[in-house]
């Protein structure tokens, strides 16, 4: 048996996408991958935790719910940032302590879906590093100053090496000397105090994708997919690219679709999505990037 752990963080609201990441995980889990998920619960409801505990019947594993003291956190419920980083976001940063029986996990935002067995992610070498992750899709714009700079939906974490170098103090006193200057939340904090001590995973593991045009990476088999931006896939006429997938593994949940449901999302969003991408970039087919993306998408190869 090959043992995965794996960690969300969510609130009542949110519950529904975590269920869909864990979903996921599960149904594209290796006969013997076994996982233990571990649910960060920020006021996660009772009848939501039935509905996350019912996908057991996916594939065999274990869901821990670790009920969060949101005291712990008073330092980051003020940091100025984007309006959909909630309070949860910040959790990853005490995952050593939260966790202290664990060594290794990786981390999932629930924006993502899951396309793989996570086995070679989990056993991926961070080479003494305490954490591993993808570049951001927006790396090319902050590179000169730090070639290291992942997107933080997706991060392995080696949480022994974080103890060993009580990170999880250095990102406090980070975010406390610099509250006025964070912009970017947790994925700035992590990024900055780890400059230099992240280890580069390969971009299909965060396949970050927000319209027909950016994506991360043009691969045709992403292991992890990535809703970046606002445009996720449960918000009607949104043009996030892949979002089919999110769908396909919504009708794993007990949140499924019901068969009247599916026209309205299947077909009428779409229709609206198109019209609100050609509204937004009315002169698309002009920009290079997307004869670019459309070349890529269907001419190139790739794996």
């Amino acid at each position: 048996m090959n043992r995965i752990n794996i960690c969300v963080s969510t609130d009542d609201n949110y519950s529904q996408y975590a269920g869909v990441v864990i979903a996921s995980a599960l149904a594209h889990a290796a006969e013997d991958d076994d996982l233990h998920i571990y649910i960060l619960d920020g006021g996660v409801s009772d009848k939501n935790k039935e509905n996350i505990l019912s996908l057991k019947d996916i594939h065999r594993c274990e869901i821990n719910f670790i009920k969060i003291d949101e005291r712990l956190f008073d330092l980051y419920k003020n940091v100025k940032t984007h309006s959909y980083l909630s309070l949860p976001a910040y959790y990853r940063l005490k995952l050593a302590s939260i966790l202290p029986e664990i060594d290794k996990i990786i981390y999932f935002d629930c924006d993502v879906v899951i396309n793989s067995s996570l086995k070679d992610l989990f056993n991926y070498d961070l080479c003494s590093n305490p954490i591993g992750g993808v570049l951001d899709i927006k790396n090319k714009k902050v590179k000169l100053k730090n070639n290291t700079y992942v997107n933080s939906g997706m991060l392995v974490f080696d949480l022994n090496k974080i103890r060993e170098e009580n990170i999880e103090q250095k990102l406090y006193e980070y975010t406390r000397d610099n509250f006025d200057k964070i912009v970017m939340g947790d994925q700035q904090i992590i990024n900055e105090v780890l400059e230099g001590q992240i280890a580069i995973l390969p971009e299909e593991w965060n396949v970050q994708t927000s319209n027909f045009v950016n994506r991360s990476s043009y691969t045709t088999h992403p292991k992890v997919i990535h809703y970046v931006s606002r445009q996720k896939p449960w918000l009607y006429g949104s043009w996030n690219y892949f979002k089919g997938y999110y769908f396909e593994n919504l009708q794993l949940t007990p949140w499924a679709l019901k068969d009247e449901e599916k026209s309205y999302w299947y077909v009428k969003s779409d229709i609206v999505s198109i019209l609100r991408y050609i509204k937004y970039r009315p002169l698309f087919m002009f920009r290079p990037r997307y004869w670019y993306a459309l070349w890529q998408t269907y001419i190139v190869k790739h794996k």
